[in-house]
């Protein structure tokens, strides 16, 4: 007897992975890494996976070896790969953790290829540039749109169509699109200049930022119209008709005065809508809403905190480059956003305060950070203005190098150390109270600087009734490293016996972490030998940032309260 027929079930078709590439037209530094940030928000919030990466088209194997001032911040991740600042952007904006996959160079390319030829990975075939350098990228793509398991993944590519750099990740992004032309998306951030004598937005430059797009066979399927103003239908229209775009794939994207707010601009104009259309996805319900209402308490908080930034890679000609402390300067804000106070950040060069009579301007402040750095450039100003901060009882932050100079101040000024120093600066000195790693001795005898910083994430154990602890919450943190140099450890009990804490340290007690003064000495004086700013979100700030920014704002409040007082005393005047 034969068996009754029973209909297979179908498997269900899993959709293919979705790429959106975002590229920049006209001139770079417009907002490409934020615009590829919020596209990856927007998408988020609509329920699907979403993974970024960053492919900068230099040579450079990471970013560790690039002058902040020209390149601006080195970000690091939990692995230790030390990537762009956009890296930085997508964690803070996503919430995510992102691994080194997800970022890569030119050099870095290049070295896999040639790796892989000299251990005959190729099979004898003839390495040529083109199929194998852009094979070598979308495999890159691919690897780490599946090991985040993402639905969707949005790539950055660094720098502006038409350069030459740029082709042969052009030739990637063509490459991919030609397996499947509906799992890939093309986004040009591209600049409309308004030019004052003028006084008419320009569209030419876009319109031909399209055409050299053209040429590398991709055409914008999305033009992010950046400009100081929004964008109006006419132009809108005209570009429309010379870029072979529908108008409304045409996105405004005025200048914004929080970066926060530009997934929410972005929405107005239905981009999610637009996207999911344009990558067959199903259409789901946007849900932003903690990070609107985050945005909107940005634009509403008043009451000011006044921070000095004080450091040295500030300057590029005549020009200020805040982007060499990008990450410093959003966990500052996501510090204040936090307590409902506005930010008031001013970057101080610290060459400046090597005088000793300029250090009277530090008294109008609220608080003090000194980040991160190298050299000796600057390095007497900043020993100067901590010292101030901490006889006047200013709350002060330090942060790698900030907090290396903490402890050699106190070593010079209470310790009685005299002449302290690091060996980054003197390492003849009479009391070497900050010294080189063991470890970092022999890689820099070799030459061996690229990569090989103490790097990435560490753990560490947090002493009792500190500050540190009291803000931390924990016994144990894990926080990420950048620096070669550590506390000695043959000062250390000299330094506590003066009054200095070291209120975290590695878990088998060798490395000092956080060295703070108790809280009955200083109301925050303290430095980390990590960098905590790369681990702050606008929705979930740093502790260590919301503890220091509540110093700051008992020591503004505390201010506001005395000018009070005082017109309050003061005899009415007599007309």
């Amino acid at each position: 007897m034969s068996r009754p027929h029973t209909p297979k079930k179908k498997a269900l078709k899993k959709t293919p992975r979705k790429y959106i590439f975002v590229v920049g037209g006209v001139i770079s530094g417009v907002g490409k890494g934020v615009t590829a940030s919020s596209i990856a928000k927007i998408i988020q919030s609509r329920g699907f996976s979403v993974t970024a990466i960053k492919i900068d088209p230099y040579v450079n194997v990471d970013a560790g070896t690039m002058n902040p001032t020209e390149h601006g911040e080195v970000f690091v991740l939990n692995d230790g790969y030390e990537t762009d600042q956009d890296l930085g952007n997508y964690e803070r904006f996503l919430n995510i953790t992102l691994p080194s996959k997800n970022y890569m160079t030119t050099g870095r390319v290049y070295q896999a290829v040639i790796d892989r030829e000299r251990n005959l990975g190729y099979k004898g075939k003839c390495v040529q540039v083109v199929p194998h350098i852009p094979l070598e990228v979308v495999s890159r793509i691919k690897n780490a749109a599946k090991d985040a398991n993402a639905d969707v993944t949005v790539v950055e590519v660094g720098g502006t169509v038409g350069e030459y750099e740029n082709i042969l990740y052009l030739e990637a992004v063509r490459m991919l699109k030609s397996e499947d032309p509906k799992s890939v998306m093309t986004v040009m951030v591209s600049y409309l200049p308004t030019p004052p004598k003028v006084g008419e937005m320009k569209t030419k430059p876009t319109q031909h930022a399209s055409r050299l797009l053209n040429s590398a066979g991709l055409t914008a399927d999305i033009i992010i119209a950046r400009s100081e103003m929004p964008i109006d239908k006419k132009r809108k229209e005209k570009i429309a008709t010379f870029c072979n775009i529908a108008p409304e794939r045409v996105i405004s994207a005025p200048d914004a005065d929080s970066i926060y707010d530009i997934p929410v601009n972005f929405e107005k104009d239905n981009l999610g809508d637009i996207m999911l259309e344009m990558l067959a996805l199903p259409k789901r319900e946007r849900d932003m809403a903690h990070w609107r209402a985050y945005a909107s308490l940005v634009k509403r908080v008043s009451e000011p905190v006044h921070v000095a930034v004080v450091g040295k890679y500030f300057s590029t000609g005549d020009f200020v480059l805040s982007d060499a402390y990008i990450s410093v300067i959003e966990s500052i804000k996501h510090a204040a956003y936090a307590l409902k106070k506005k930010p008031e950040i001013s970057w101080l060069s610290a060459e400046q305060f090597e005088d000793t009579k300029n250090l009277k301007e530090l008294k109008r402040y609220d608080a003090i950070l000194v980040p991160g750095g190298f050299g000796e450039r600057g390095i007497e100003g900043k020993l100067n203005v901590i010292a101030y901060a901490r006889e006047q009882k200013i709350p002060y932050f330090g942060l790698c190098y900030g907090m290396q100079l903490l402890v050699t101040e106190f070593a010079r000024h209470k310790a009685g150390l005299k002449g302290a120093n690091t060996a980054e600066i003197d390492e003849d000195a009479p009391h070497v109270v900050v010294d080189i790693m063991d470890d970092q001795k022999k890689k820099l005898e070799e030459g061996d600087y690229g990569g090989s910083m103490r790097l990435g994430a560490y753990p560490a154990i947090l002493r009792k009734g500190t500050i540190a602890r009291k803000a931390y919450k924990s016994n144990e943190i894990s926080e990420r490293h950048r620096h070669r140099y550590e506390v000695n450890p043959e000062y250390i009990a000299k330094l506590e016996d003066a009054g200095l804490v070291f209120s975290a340290t590695s878990p088998d007690g060798r490395l000092m972490e956080i060295a703070e003064l108790p809280e009955r000495e200083h109301p925050f004086f303290l430095g980390s030998q990590f960098h905590p700013e790369f681990q702050s979100r606008p929705l979930h700030p740093h502790p260590l940032f919301v503890s220091f920014m509540k110093a700051a704002s008992t020591r503004a409040e505390g201010k506001s309260t005395k000018k009070t007082a005082s017109k309050k005393g003061r005899p009415k005047s007599r007309k």
